[in-house]
């Protein structure tokens, strides 16, 4: 769900938020590259980029928006490949996951795993970022329904519920155009700062760090998001 200010807010965060910042030409793999909000900004600023997803649908717009950027078409790479079996060795020296796309597959093996095929695809040094809704943010606003207003007019509702005593939580979507209504529900696994610092460190990675945002910010109550970093020694 992305409403129509989100690539000018991503374009901007990549431009000035600390942890985005890397060394020049190095190569950034965007995991779960969705729409390619990323991609872009990221190519602005000389990284040598490519986006995986398994979604066709979701590749072709991001093919869409890296063709139709401002300063002309940018050179990124596009891959189809499941996050699950997708590994790359040594080939990337910053992997970044974003917008909560971790968690979602039902066995917990499973989502370490993929912690494990980051951590082998990056080359020594290399810095893993996910970027998830932790528990701790979460629970200061839960239960109460989102909503964002479509460039069409439309909108869509978001409710969240929390199941499995915090283990897991459920988010509902309710797409509202004119007089008709579809919705669709996802399950994904919830993760406090604590736990997903150790699933990194058991995947391997060390120097491991949790932030309330790209700007560096400590991981507290005033945090927004969970970020958490960990390095490929």
């Amino acid at each position: 769900m992305f409403s129509g200010t989100r690539a000018e807010t991503v374009a901007e965060l990549v431009r000035t938020a600390p942890l985005l910042d890397f060394p020049p030409g190095s190569r950034v793999l965007d995991l779960c590259c969705g729409p390619g909000l990323f991609l872009v900004p990221l190519a602005a600023r000389g990284y040598r980029v490519t986006g995986v997803d398994l979604s066709p649908a979701m590749l072709e717009r991001a093919e869409a928006v890296c063709r139709a950027a401002d300063a002309g078409p940018v050179d990124v790479t596009l891959v189809r490949e499941d996050m699950l079996t997708y590994t790359a060795p040594d080939a990337y020296d910053v992997i970044l996951n974003v917008f909560t796309s971790f968690g979602y597959f039902e066995d917990a093996d499973d989502n370490f795993q993929v912690l494990r095929n980051a951590w082998q695809s990056l080359a020594p040094g290399g810095r893993l970022l996910v970027d998830v809704m932790g528990k701790e943010v979460l629970a200061g606003w839960i239960g109460r329904p989102q909503a964002v207003d479509l460039p069409d007019g439309s909108y869509v509702v978001q409710r969240d519920t929390v199941l499995d005593s915090w283990r897991r939580l459920r988010t509902d979507w309710t797409l509202v155009r004119g007089e008709s209504a579809r919705t669709a529900s996802i399950r994904s696994f919830l993760y406090s700062a604590a736990e997903l610092h150790d699933l990194f460190v058991a995947a391997g990675f060390v120097d491991v760090e949790c932030f309330g945002d790209f700007d560096g910010g400590p991981y507290d109550q005033s945090s927004r998001r969970l970020i958490v970093r960990g390095v490929k020694k």
